[in-house]
């Protein structure tokens, strides 16, 4: 990878992340303005809100519901739930026509031409992912064949945004008996030859993170809860 291509790339990746990222995220805490977007726990809710905020009150009980959904789950399913855009806006270059396989490329690593299923971090698949996975690229290989190609097992790869390879979750591990999982900063320097890629794509996000504030949009939705919550009585 050229340096023009390495920065092209990390352009990209910030606007992904201030286009797509940021917009859902914001649009999916303001939200979180009503009850109705909560599956309320009546025998938890006052108690995490006293526990972390020192006492029920209707605004510390928003808190309690919002930060977990705003902070947690909400950003972290938007992430992942984005993950073709990324290939589509970021990794054009080597998106793949290919059914079930995400991008293509020659490994910077190995010079063996890979194809890559990508995911967004190493806790991210269930059980399920793991037949849906491996028939992807059994499928591909068993395509090949017929055309008079062969790919080996290990040129089929899943590809992990982030992580190690000792935080893949076991149904990852699963599929690495056959196919090669690799993650986090290993995956980078696979695709681009840039042992330092990985560090350079976190800080391009710190860097747009940076121009965003939103703790005006966090207290007007806290503030909007807390009187959803005296108005219902909770």
């Amino acid at each position: 990878m050229t340096p023009e291509e390495r920065q092209e790339i990390l352009t990209k990746s910030k606007d992904f992340f201030r286009n797509r990222i940021i917009v859902n995220h914001k649009r999916n805490t303001a939200k979180l303005s009503t009850l109705k977007n909560f599956n309320v726990n009546p025998f938890m809710c006052k108690y995490l809100s006293a526990f972390a905020f020192g006492d029920a009150s209707p605004e510390n009980i928003a808190k309690s519901l919002i930060y977990p959904r705003a902070l947690g789950t909400s950003i972290t399913t938007s992430f992942g739930n984005q993950m073709q855009y990324f290939c589509n806006d970021v990794l054009t270059s080597y998106a793949s026509t290919t059914s079930g396989i995400d991008i293509e490329f020659t490994d910077a690593i190995d010079g063996q031409y890979k194809y890559c299923q990508l995911k967004a971090g190493p806790q991210t698949i269930n059980n399920d992912d793991i037949k849906t996975i491996t028939d992807h690229f059994k499928n591909l290989r068993n395509l090949a064949r017929t055309n008079g190609k062969r790919i080996a097992t290990e040129d089929c790869i899943v590809g992990v945004f982030y992580g190690t390879e000792k935080d893949l979750s076991a149904n990852y591990k699963k599929i690495d008996e056959e196919y090669p999982v690799i993650a986090g900063q290993d995956f980078w320097y696979h695709l681009t030859g840039d042992p330092e890629f990985y560090g350079l794509l976190i800080n391009a996000f710190v860097e747009v993170a940076i121009e965003i504030d939103g703790s005006d949009l966090m207290t007007e939705t806290v503030s909007k809860l807390a009187e959803d919550i005296k108005n219902n009585g909770l």
